[in-house]
């Protein structure tokens, strides 16, 4: 992404809406499958971190080292964090780890990538037996918009497609679902309004006002409850955990 959207990003995303309710939907979803602490405490790797927004959320699971390919992005992330930031990128350009991680953690990062298969099979290899991998993606391609593509997204993902790139990774997936589900019908309106030059996009990522801010948060971050029961069949986004399975003695 270009550095002025990594500069938004870090300006809002510590209050706006959508990234508060979803580390909400995240911290739940990701606790519910991950095992007990090992004595030394989980390794935790987050990739494509980005500003680092979701680092304190993921302090609570474990020690954790983080990757971001953007030097402006490693910078804001660095700043607050305290976390270990290293560069690199998908598949390929992975720095090397002196032993495999807990929990890897890649929210809303595949769908940057053109190898997206050999991304989720790089990762795969990074887990400790019994480790979790936690992926989210945008969802459904009809809702194709100006914030694909100033984000430089190279797709969204379908639950099948997603489900179709771990199919040789030697990972079992444990959780597919959808989620950001209650805003759904307002969210497509409004892009498939702007694909039809209905309405104006700004491509931007503002802070709405507080009260509507605060409403929003509060609408989609009470998913968490619903997804402890079910898996909604539509969503903004879709949410993946996988575990590589412990191998025999």
């Amino acid at each position: 992404m270009e550095d002025a959207v990594y500069l938004e990003m870090s300006a809002v995303e510590a209050r706006h809406w959508w990234f508060v309710g979803r580390r909400r939907i995240l911290q739940a979803e990701i606790g519910r499958h991950l095992a007990p602490a090992p004595s030394g405490g989980r390794r935790v790797l987050e990739v494509g971190c980005g500003t680092g927004g979701n680092l304190d959320l993921l302090k609570g699971f474990g020690s954790v080292d983080a990757i971001e390919p953007n030097a402006t992005a490693r910078a804001l992330a660095a700043r607050s964090s305290g976390v270990a930031l290293h560069s690199g990128g998908l598949p390929d350009e992975l720095p090397q780890f002196a032993a495999g991680f807990d929990l890897i953690a890649a929210f809303d990062v595949i769908e940057h990538v053109e190898a997206d298969k050999a991304s989720i099979e790089a990762l795969a290899a990074r887990l400790q037996p019994g480790g979790v991998l936690a992926v989210t993606v945008p969802a459904f391609a009809a809702l194709w918009s100006r914030h694909d593509e100033r984000h430089h997204h190279k797709r969204r993902y379908s639950r099948r497609g997603l489900k179709d790139i771990f199919r040789d990774s030697g990972l079992e997936i444990a959780r597919l679902t959808y989620f950001n589900s209650f805003l759904f019908p307002v969210a497509a309106t409004v892009r498939l309004a702007e694909r039809a030059g209905v309405i104006e996009s700004s491509g931007a990522d503002r802070l709405p006002p507080e009260g509507l801010n605060s409403l929003l948060g509060g609408i989609f971050g009470s998913e968490a409850q619903l997804l402890r029961w079910t898996s909604p069949p539509f969503g903004l986004s879709l949410l993946l955990i996988a575990r590589r399975p412990v191998e025999p003695v």
